[in-house]
């Protein structure tokens, strides 16, 4: 186990589906605001936009840049962030799914809408972990998310973060998109520096406050898969989209395109 985390990280990730890291990632933030700032100047295929009406700021979203931003990458496979994603999930691998970067300017006043990723995405498993980090000090703009949520009998209904409306048809599978504050939910929410990371199941649910500070907010996210990871088949378009994969129902996700960043071996050792 890395000496960033303890067991008490691990004992917290497993039964909260959430857990703060300090300064996980403190020797590479001015890598990852080079590459926040190359992937806005030059966004992706999948990078979006909104401005409200009434809105003074933006919120730019985009991901699955990695392979194109060498800033991105290079923090991938060489902070520690692979190895501590190991530890929290209990997995000997650990393979890369996608980097997402969020930003929202000052005045950017629409939040983040609650949801849990696992359902945007064509993977399963129980191993799996999430990376929110701030590049920039973050209070009231600071990731939200609903401890223990990992563990709800049925996942919450996705929807279209900027058309508010389903992601899939509607279904008996799917709980109603929750009011976390209104229905007292135990929502851990911490003011972050620079480097500091919160780590989440894919199946936590979680979101944001809009930002009205002056400064903007930039996030570095890092979606992660262990041991059980599998590919699955959604009632529609997934997210990311990963056209043209070609895995079957019960693979293990391609490694050409989701590569191994981390490998114990048998005795545990990298």
């Amino acid at each position: 186990m890395h000496d960033i985390i303890t067991q008490d990280h691990v004992d917290t990730y497993q039964n909260d589906g959430v857990v703060l890291i300090r300064g996980l990632f403190d020797d590479y933030i001015d890598m990852l605001r080079q590459g926040i700032q190359q992937n806005m100047d030059n966004p992706g295929p999948y990078a979006a936009e909104n401005l409200r009406r009434g809105d003074s700021g933006r919120f730019f979203d985009d991901y699955c840049n990695w392979q194109r931003i060498a800033s991105f990458e290079k923090v991938i496979r060489e902070s520690a962030v692979a190895e501590v994603a190991a530890s929290l999930m209990n997995s000997r691998k650990v393979q890369l799914f996608h980097e997402h970067v969020l930003v929202k300017e000052p005045g950017t006043a629409k939040p983040t809408p609650w949801h849990q990723d696992s359902p945007y995405y064509f993977v399963e498993g129980q191993q799996n972990v999430s990376f929110w980090s701030p590049l920039d000090p973050v209070g009231d703009a600071s990731l939200r998310c609903v401890a223990g949520s990992h563990q709800w009998e049925k996942p919450v209904l996705p929807t279209r973060w900027l058309a508010e409306d389903n992601f899939y048809p509607d279904s008996d599978d799917y709980l109603p998109v929750p009011d976390p504050d209104s229905e007292g939910m135990d929502v851990r929410e911490w003011a972050l520096e620079p480097g500091d990371a919160v780590a989440f199941s894919f199946s936590t649910l979680h979101g944001a406050r809009g930002n009205h500070a002056k400064t903007s907010r930039r996030a570095f996210s890092l979606r992660l898969l262990g041991d059980d990871a599998r590919y699955v088949q959604r009632p529609g378009p997934t997210s990311p989209p990963f056209p043209g994969h070609g895995m079957s129902v019960g693979d293990v996700l391609r490694e050409d395109w989701f590569p191994v960043i981390y490998q114990r071996d048998q005795d545990g050792e990298p």
